[in-house]
Order: C-alpha cells, then sequence, then structure tokens
C-alpha cells in the first residue's frame, strides 16, 4: 500500500433547496483550485456537474456529481447534490459519503422547505454542516434578516463572516471574522487584498467576534475556563474550538459569497481546509458482524479493517455500471477479492477509478477517508458493504424515501415492454427511490417516484439512453369490494348434453369480518352430503368470484364463507362441477348481502410555509380529505390527514403549484374504508357497461 494521508481529505457535501447555486458554486470551487481554467454556466450548459443530458436540457442538477481538487496541500472531494426535492434520494445518498455538509441559502428567498429537508436528511445522521449565504451580489438581498431567521430557526447558527455591500453589481468585500480583516474581491474573484476592518464596520466586527469566540468556547470546558480567566481567546484556541463545535453539531458557521463572481469563494476553501473535519476527525464508523448483532468500530485507519460503502450506482455507454463507494477503514486495492457482506457474495474488483465530474483516472488503490469509483461489479448495488471475507463487517445501510406519486406507463410502441423493464431496472439501481412493478390486479405497469419531475426524468432517459418512448397514464385505484350484512343460499350447475353431464349442488352462508381479513372458508358439512374431496374445489371456485368480483369487478375482502348442505351426483359430480356451483352460488348470495366499494385512503403529511396552510387546507378538503391534525415545526406548518388514493394523482405538482414549490409531502397506505355513495354507483355503471361490451353472461 502506498503512503496514505487521510487527514489532508475533506469530503464535503453541497445541499441545498433549489436554485441557491451550489452548481454554480461547485464551478466557482473547481476554477479557484485550478482544476478548470474557467467557469462554465448553467444557462450554457457546460458546467463540470450538469453534464448529463436531461441535466443540460433541464438546466438543473438531477443526479450527484463528484468533483475533485487540491487547496493548502489538501484533497477536496466535492459531492454537489441536486436541490429539487424530487432527487433527495441522491442527497441522502452523497450525505453518507460526505464528513460535512455545505447547506447554501439563497440571500433572495432566506429559509425555504428544501432548507429544511436537507438539514434533517444531514442532522439524522449527526454529518457537522455549516452554512453558505450566497446571491449575495442580487439586488433587494437582505443580509442580516437572512441571518436573523438562522439564527432564530437553527441553534448552532453563528456568524462567522459578513457582506460590506450586498445587493448590487458593487459587491466585492467580505469581513471574515476568523482573521479579522476585510477581504476585497477582484471583478474576475481573485483576492485583491486582505486589510484590516475599517473604523465604521470595527463594532460590529468586534461585536460578532465575540459571539464567535463565546460559542467556541461553548464547545470544550477547558476552552470555557480559559475565556472567563483571560476574557478572550486565541485565534488557535478559538479555531479548536469551532473545529469541535461544528463536528458535535452545536456550531452551524454562516459563512457567505456570491459564487457567480466567486466572491467569498476562496473563504470559503480555506475555512473546509481549517476548520471542516477531515475523516480521520469525524466520529468512528459503527458497523456490524456479518450474519450477528455484534458492532465494531472502525477507525479511519489506512491499515485497518476494509469496510467500504457503496452509496451511489450510475450506468455509462461503453463502460456499464459505475460503482462509487467511500472506504471507512482499509483499503481496496486493484485485482484483489473482496466480499460484499450484506449478499454475502464474493466480488473480483477490477478496474478501479478516481473520479471528477465525467473525468476518470485509473487507480491502483482507494484507501481510508478517501472516495473511489469500480467498473462492472457482479451482484453489489447501493448501500452495500464491501470488505474482507474473513472479517464479514456490515456498515449501515442506506434508507430512501418511500415514493409520494405513481403513474401507469404503456409503450407507445407494441413489443417493447422488455426493453422498459430493462431500462427501468437499470434506473432503478441509479436511484433507489425509484419503484416499480407489474400489478396483475391492475393489468398495468405501475412506477413510483418522488414526484412528477422525477417521473419524466425518468421517461427522458427511457428515451435517451434506452431508445424507448412510453406514455403516462392514471394508474387504476385497487377499490375492493366487501359486505355489511349476511347472506345465504343455494349454489347449483346442472349440464346435461348426451353423455356424461354434470352436476354441482352446495348451499352457502356469507358473512362480513375484519376487512383488513381477506376470507376465510369453513367447511361445515356433515352427513357426507357432499364428498370431501369437493370441498377444496368449492373453496376455489369461491375465491374465484371474489378475485373476479361481484358489483363492480373488484377483489371481494372481509368474507367468511361457510358451505353447509348440499348434493351430488355419483356419475355427474366433478371438481370442476362444484367449482363453477360455488362460485354462481357465491355471486348470488353476495349482492344480499348489503355489497359495497371500498376505497384505499392514505396518510398524507404535507409541510408548507405558514402563509400557504390555509391554501392547502382548503384543496384537501376539496379533495374528500380530512384534516386529522397540525403541528408545526419552525416557520412551517405540517399538515395532516386522510384522503383518498385516487384524489392523490399528480398531487405533488399540485401542492408545487399551490405553494410556489415550497412545500412537500409525504404519502403512505393507511385503510379501506367505503366509497361515497356516488362514486359507488359509477364504478357500478362502468362495470355492467364493460360487461356488457365484453358479451358477459351470468350463468344461470
Amino acid at each position: 500500500m502506498k503512503e496514505a494521508h487521510p487527514e489532508k481529505i475533506r469530503n464535503i457535501a453541497l445541499i441545498s433547496h433549489q436554485g441557491a447555486g451550489k452548481t454554480t458554486l461547485s464551478e466557482s470551487m473547481l476554477h479557484r483550485m485550478g482544476v478548470i481554467t474557467r467557469m462554465g454556466s448553467i444557462e450554457e450548459g457546460n458546467t463540470q456537474s450538469d453534464y448529463h443530458h436531461d441535466e443540460i436540457t433541464r438546466k438543473i442538477s438531477i443526479t450527484t456529481t463528484l468533483l475533485v481538487g487540491q487547496h493548502n496541500g489538501n484533497k477536496l472531494n466535492i459531492l454537489d447534490t441536486p436541490g429539487f426535492t424530487d432527487f433527495q434520494g441522491d442527497v441522502i445518498s452523497a450525505v453518507r459519503a460526505a464528513d460535512c455538509a455545505c447547506l447554501l441559502i439563497n440571500a433572495t428567498s432566506g429559509i425555504e422547505v428544501g432548507t429544511e429537508l436537507v438539514w434533517g436528511i444531514a442532522a439524522e445522521i449527526k454529518l457537522p454542516r455549516f452554512f453558505y449565504v450566497n446571491h449575495l451580489d442580487k439586488e433587494h438581498v437582505n443580509f442580516d434578516k437572512v441571518v436573523g431567521r438562522l439564527l432564530e430557526e437553527f441553534s448552532g447558527a453563528v456568524v462567522t463572516q459578513f457582506p460590506v455591500n450586498p445587493g448590487s453589481d458593487a459587491f466585492n468585500q467580505i469581513v471574515d471574522l476568523i482573521s479579522m480583516k476585510l477581504v476585497t474581491f477582484n471583478t474576475d474573484g481573485t483576492e485583491k487584498s486582505r486589510s484590516d476592518i475599517p473604523a465604521e464596520l470595527k463594532s460590529k466586527s468586534d461585536e460578532l467576534r465575540l459571539k464567535l469566540i463565546e460559542r467556541s468556547a461553548e464547545a470544550d470546558d477547558a476552552l470555557v475556563e480559559k475565556f472567563f480567566e483571560e476574557d478572550m481567546l486565541s485565534q488557535e484556541d478559538m479555531l479548536a474550538g469551532m473545529k469541535k463545535g461544528l463536528l458535535e453539531g452545536t456550531l452551524n458557521p454562516i459563512l457567505c459569497g456570491a459564487a457567480k463572481k466567486q466572491i467569498g469563494t476562496s473563504l470559503l476553501l480555506d475555512f473546509i481546509s481549517i476548520v471542516a473535519p477531515s475523516p480521520v476527525d469525524v466520529p468512528h464508523a459503527i458497523a456490524t458482524i456479518e450474519g450477528t448483532d455484534k458492532a465494531i468500530t472502525l477507525p479511519c485507519n489506512p491499515n485497518g479493517v476494509l469496510a467500504a460503502l457503496v452509496f451511489k450506482t450510475i450506468s455509462e455507454h461503453h463502460v456499464g455500471d459505475l460503482s462509487f463507494f467511500r472506504v471507512f477503514s482499509g483499503f481496496i486495492a486493484a485485482g484483489s477479492d473482496a466480499h460484499n457482506s450484506k449478499r454475502r457474495s464474493s466480488e473480483k474488483i477490477g478496474q478501479m477509478f478516481t473520479v471528477s465530474s465525467k473525468t476518470r483516472k485509473a487507480a491502483e488503490e482507494v484507501t481510508a477517508g478517501d472516495i473511489g469509483a469500480l467498473v462492472k461489479l457482479r451482484d453489489t448495488h447501493s448501500g452495500d458493504t464491501l470488505t474482507a471475507q474473513k472479517d464479514g463487517v456490515v456498515l449501515p445501510s442506506i434508507h430512501y424515501p418511500d415514493p409520494v406519486t405513481r403513474t401507469a406507463m404503456v409503450p407507445r410502441h407494441r413489443g417493447e415492454e422488455e426493453k422498459i423493464a430493462h431500462g427501468l431496472h437499470i434506473l432503478t439501481e441509479e436511484d433507489p427511490t425509484i419503484k416499480f412493478h407489474y400489478d396483475g390486479e391492475l393489468a398495468q405497469l405501475i412506477v413510483e417516484a418522488q414526484g412528477e419531475l422525477h417521473l419524466n426524468s425518468m421517461i427522458d432517459k427511457l428515451k435517451e439512453r434506452f431508445g424507448v418512448e412510453v406514455d403516462q397514464v392514471e394508474p387504476h385505484i385497487p377499490y375492493r369490494e366487501a359486505i355489511r350484512g349476511h347472506a345465504e343460499g343455494q349454489g347449483k350447475y346442472k349440464k346435461q348434453s348426451g353423455g356424461r353431464g354434470q352436476f354441482g349442488d352446495c348451499w352457502l352462508k356469507i358473512e362480513s369480518i375484519s376487512r383488513d381479513h381477506e376470507f376465510e372458508f369453513v367447511d361445515a358439512i356433515v352427513g357426507g352430503v357432499i364428498p370431501g374431496k369437493f370441498i377444496p374445489a368449492i373453496e376455489k371456485g369461491v375465491r374465484a368470484a371474489m378475485v373476479d368480483g361481484v358489483i363492480a369487478g373488484f377483489t371481494v375482502v372481509g368474507v367468511r364463507c361457510t358451505v353447509y348442505d348440499g348434493s351430488f351426483h355419483t356419475v355427474d359430480s366433478s371438481e370442476n362441477s362444484f367449482k363453477i356451483a360455488a362460485s354462481m352460488g357465491f355471486k348470488k348470495i353476495f349482492r344480499e348481502a348489503k355489497p359495497v366499494v371500498l376505497e384505499p385512503i392514505y396518510n398524507l403529511e404535507v409541510r408548507v410555509p405558514e402563509e400557504f396552510m390555509g391554501d392547502v387546507m382548503g384543496d384537501i378538503s376539496s379533495k374528500r380529505g380530512k384534516i386529522s391534525g397540525m403541528d408545526r415545526e419552525g416557520r412551517f406548518q405540517v399538515i395532516k390527514a386522510k384522503i383518498p388514493l385516487a384524489e392523490l394523482h399528480k398531487y405533488s405538482s399540485t401542492l408545487r403549484s399551490i405553494s410556489g414549490g415550497r412545500g412537500n409531502h409525504k404519502q403512505s397506505f393507511s385503510h379501506y374504508e367505503e366509497t361515497p355513495g356516488d362514486i359507488q354507483a359509477k364504478l357500478m355503471a362502468a362495470y355492467e357497461e364493460r360487461r356488457a361490451k365484453g358479451g358477459a353472461v351470468e350463468e344461470e
């Protein structure tokens, strides 16, 4: 193994609400580090991050991009993540590979719903976080107002820099409270000077610096004692306190700048090198031993036990699947053998790369603390651990959110079903928040995702990468049929047309049971009036009738069926005749047992700024939803409701329209309940119309 220095690595995830400028900031960072000679722009479609066709077309980030540079002797692995909530799965993956998160704030709009979302994603794994207030060159920005909200909403927030003349093209100066210097930038983003803070800014700077020192001291008891004794901390002590507070989540520094003009980027890079944690600084990874609950601590040691987490998979033309991994302990060498401890399978490590944007460089090894990519692993997926078979360590997997929208996809051209399934399989490997399956009951290919934009992006990829075109159609609703009463009667099937005939005769009783249970079958035959060999056929007949539905064509649930009498013919009776008799009898008496149609009801949780609460609640009520509760989370309201699935089609687009893109939601199945009479009547009428067109005739 070559000499490794994990203490000289910084793994930084850029996270935010959409439009805060992550891609532009990453472009600026690469330019300042000398990785690129000129900044690209989103408008021109030539940035290092957004190089995929759909990203260039839509002018947004859709997938996380790894970017690499060097600053002050440190290697920076920058993970530029998408901002739209539809693609939050990539944010979740990226933060698992990072040691710190830079949360961008749009100075023109402040805290947004996506800000809270990505903060929560990072906070859940206790990832150190700091803020970067961007777009300070835009008109009508109010840095102090934005900072006030940050201080109010996030207890660890503390000002570390502030702009001198924000809100215009003239913005070019930042006061850095760490060095206590006024930093002036040239029009090309380079630093013009670092000078003493002018008198008119000295009072504000001293006040904010003192707060920064106090907050830094609070991170360490020894520093608190020193601060009280000396009424001050040295810069060295302050930085030590800042690093500790950042690591422990009690301190979230606020930096600032204008990424497009590269104002503040050099200060950001310095902060990352000096204050942001290295892989050695962060708490040791905790894993378990394969097949057990035994925990093991894994320091970031290149000579330790191999533990690497595959956090993202992408499929590249002419290369195949590319698996991005973060090594938490040990090292991976090209040509070696590895063990997938989650799937208990072996992998041969072939080609290995270090990756920056779409540039790949062959690597002999990737050591603890660093990030790399492997090609064509046999059976390894996002969230899997690569280790040595003798060690068998398993890192915690990656947990993704449930889908919030669903659609049915149909091929635009016949015979392309397999190609669509193949394409969706690859896309779900790249993005585990996508789910798809063929629903036999609905006779539709159902695709679930995080929103309408997510679905549309998926369709674009199917066309561009796999050459198949699909249309979206509204998914059928999996209604159910049930009964509120009970009934009993005879099912008799008799047919004689020369030769051996068919005869089946059974008396059935049905009654309602819990709708959480599909079906109970009771054999109450005594005295052999129906031979035992025909009883299973009767159950099959009833089950077949339940699957087909009776009043509206939907599966029946919550029924107990008892066969208690009947008769048979020694020659003409058969399993098939009793199956038909049971089906006929069930359908007849089902109609007499007060049948109803049930619809699926979902839990809906909507999170919006308070000013949109009334509009959202009104919309939910108009969709037959029932508000079950409300909670406040900072300046956001969380509305909880029960709502029919039939009313949730394209709800993410509706919510985006109502809230100006500032709301998000989660949904999950709750229960079934009776459909309102008018809707039930429509469903029954539509079923009868379909049967008439299909020539279906009830057997007599």
